[in-house]
């Protein structure tokens, strides 16, 4: 856990007085103060994670954490499992909804086998961090032993580390894994204490005899295995995915090095909750994008006392929504940075 421990212990609480200072500048910018709402606490957020008052969010990247997972036997997916390997191929041929957002937003995509229960060529645009062919039934037993879970997070610390030693000034959060929403809900369930009835969803789309399949399925996995819901490491292992887990690790690896990183939906916030169970100053670093359709996200925004961005409609995952909210967060930082202050421009303040 060396490379865990280290990262824990760089992850500071944010400076007020920069929240001050960034704050001064939106007030002093010409406009009515706070009359930029969302945009204007976003900008004051990116500049306390950098802890520079200027921030530039000039390079981005999307990281999609990929895994398969044993829970698929179970019946809780409309898609079988080999759907992980074919859109990870996607993903690296540029043809998935991520790839199009992410040239929309100028950001680079890459794609990390945490997981997926397949081989692939060498590509630039693949990391291969597989911790294992995928996770385990968790109705049956730990998703997971307790050294991959650990496994899982520093690999995802090791991939934000990769991506921010190449210059990428933000990233986003994306996943892929059939069944992961049903890991997600077994997640959430713990660790915010809610009924699996509350927080499981349709995931890829299955019919009313599915979720039911799905919320036992979730139920079970959760009383077989008994998660503690304080210990981060132990739910991952226990109801997790190796996907979730590089999420956790790749919000730990931000944090620790005064990264935004934009958390996508439902999936992506799973990992958010075991990284805030590890270490609750990271939740500070994470910027939430959006509320996905999927029940649970709500509960789990919550928990983590995070307000999304936007309502789409969303639940597609892969980062889609996290490279909308990469969008936004750009538009905020150039508000701060670029617009004229009353002084500047000549305008009279309204004292």
């Amino acid at each position: 856990m060396e490379k865990l421990e280290k990262a824990i212990k760089k992850i500071e609480p944010i400076d007020h007085k920069l929240l001050e200072d960034a704050q001064a500048r939106l007030d002093d910018l010409t406009k009515p103060r706070g009359s930029l709402g969302r945009l204007e606490e976003l900008a004051k957020q990116i500049v306390g994670i950098t802890g520079d008052i200027s921030p530039a969010l000039d390079r981005k990247a999307v990281l999609v954490m990929a895994g398969d997972h044993g829970i698929v036997n179970e019946g809780v997916s409309a898609f079988p499992q080999e759907v992980t390997m074919q859109m990870v191929l996607n993903f690296l041929a540029g043809g998935a909804a991520i790839n199009v957002l992410a040239r929309h937003i100028g950001a680079e995509v890459y794609v990390v086998d945490m997981g997926v229960a397949a081989e692939f060529e060498p590509n630039p645009k693949l990391m291969n961090k597989k911790i294992a062919p995928g996770t385990a039934n968790m109705t049956k037993g730990p998703a997971m032993g307790s050294g991959q879970a650990v496994n899982a997070i520093e690999a995802g610390i090791d991939a934000a580390g990769a991506m921010i030693d190449k210059g990428y000034d933000i990233l986003a959060t994306g996943d892929m894994g059939i069944g992961n929403t049903t890991a997600s809900s077994a997640i959430t369930s713990v660790i915010c204490g809610a009924p699996a009835g509350e927080v499981t969803g349709l995931g890829t789309g299955i019919d009313p005899s599915g979720l039911e399949k799905k919320v036992k399925a979730v139920e079970k996995a959760i009383s077989i295995n008994a998660p503690d819901s304080k210990d981060g490491i132990d739910v991952l292992s226990k109801v997790g995915g190796f996907e979730i887990g590089g999420i956790a690790g790749a919000i730990l690896g931000c944090a620790a090095n005064r990264v935004p990183v934009v958390v996508d939906g439902f999936i992506s916030t799973a990992g958010a909750l075991i990284a805030n169970a590890i270490e609750p100053k990271s939740a500070a670093y994470m910027i939430p994008s959006h509320s996905s359709v999927e029940k649970g996200h709500r509960i789990a925004l919550k928990h983590l006392g995070l307000k999304p961005l936007f309502d789409f409609d969303m639940r597609l995952g892969e980062g889609t929504g996290a490279a909308i909210g990469i969008n936004i967060a750009e538009a905020a930082v150039k508000i701060l940075n670029e617009m004229a202050t009353f002084s500047s421009a000549g305008v009279s303040d309204k004292e």
